[in-house]
């Protein structure tokens, strides 16, 4: 049912984790905008993800909170705003809340159970295409707004790209070599490929092309950073601690990317760099990077394979056994996107 344009002021879009999600949920922007071309749309999203949307040129404001914050001190803080329509894209049980008293007149979620008091435009999950991305659009549907774009929108700012080239710089990089960034990041145990594996790829693709490879890490990802530096001849750059703004600057710098299925991961895609996702726990056809340059490897004969465990149970062979040859294939398509 279409909902009446003249009525839409403000939109909020509410999507609090993780930066990979709220990414892939840019989607629904230019969508929205050029429906609702007079509106105002913000993001609801936890503090520590914001910089995901923070800079979007299409989201006037952000509200954060922190993942333990009384449901009500978020309620209060949203209703404050007086939204006309609330998109809430994420459909749990406490943004389920949030969208209820909200305050909104038109409230649209996803038909979940025990969740569906609280929208009045509801959407079936997995109904747009095979991509997380795409189910995002289910809610736009369900209101009768056109999909012109599925543009995922993500930009850096000059501050974090002068960070990432004052760090080239102090190091005399000459650029004279093709830079394949490799990223060990993962949310869950089980996402993360193991360094010894990075360590074999990046063997491998020494021994057929003429590159350097650049290390990008973040919390956590300190001690396989640190196996790969020492384990990889010629060394690797490594880049210094950076926030995820400088990281994506990093990134920005790079001729292709690798990474396991994370939020920088699809930074990457959506910066529009080629990039090849390793994937084990989680499904690549609905998680894989969302770019028409982009690929994915999984060994996909295991029996446990997409398991979906934080922590694997065995020895972690989806990523262990997978086949370097498969890796390489798909390496070898990506390099031909990098001019």
């Amino acid at each position: 049912m279409m909902i009446p344009k003249d009525e839409i002021k403000k939109v909020l879009c509410i999507k609090p984790r993780g930066i990979g999600d709220i990414l892939l949920s840019t989607i629904v922007l230019e969508n929205l905008k050029a429906s609702f071309p007079h509106s105002e749309i913000h993001y609801l999203t936890e503090e520590f993800a914001k910089r995901a949307v923070e800079k979007n040129p299409l989201v006037s404001k952000i509200l954060t909170f922190h993942k333990n914050d009384f449901v009500l001190s978020v309620i209060k803080k949203v209703r404050k705003e007086k939204y006309d329509l609330v998109f809430d894209f994420w459909s749990n049980p406490k943004t389920a809340q949030i969208t209820f008293f909200s305050g909104a007149k038109y409230r649209v979620g996803f038909e979940k159970r025990g969740r569906k008091y609280a929208y009045n435009y509801k959407g079936i999950n997995g109904t747009m295409g095979k991509h997380a991305a795409e189910d995002n659009l289910v809610l736009l549907k369900t209101v009768d707004v056109p999909i012109i774009s599925k543009n995922i929108l993500y930009q850096t700012t000059q501050e974090e790209k002068q960070f990432a080239e004052k760090f080239f710089e102090s190091i005399n990089h000459q650029y004279e070599r093709k830079l394949i960034g490799i990223i060990p990041s993962g949310g869950w145990e089980s996402k993360r490929c193991d360094a010894s594996k990075w360590i074999e790829i990046c063997k491998e693709i020494n021994k057929n092309y003429n590159i350097k490879f650049l290390i990008l890490w973040g919390p956590g990802d300190e001690k396989d950073a640190q196996l790969i530096l020492d384990g990889v001849d010629p060394k690797p750059i490594m880049i210094p601690e950076t926030n995820f703004g400088q990281l994506s600057a990093f990134i920005e710098k790079c001729d292709l990317i690798i990474a396991n299925d994370s939020g920088p991961m699809h930074t990457a895609a959506a910066l529009g760099k080629p990039t090849l996702g390793i994937f084990g726990p989680t499904a690549p056809e609905a998680h894989r990077p969302y770019s028409d340059k982009s690929s994915y490897v999984i060994k996909s004969d295991l029996h446990c394979i997409i398991c979906t465990k934080l922590v694997c149970p065995y020895k972690h062979e989806c990523m262990l056994e997978l086949p370097i040859e498969k890796v390489m294939v798909e390496i070898d398509k990506l390099i031909k996107f990098v001019t």
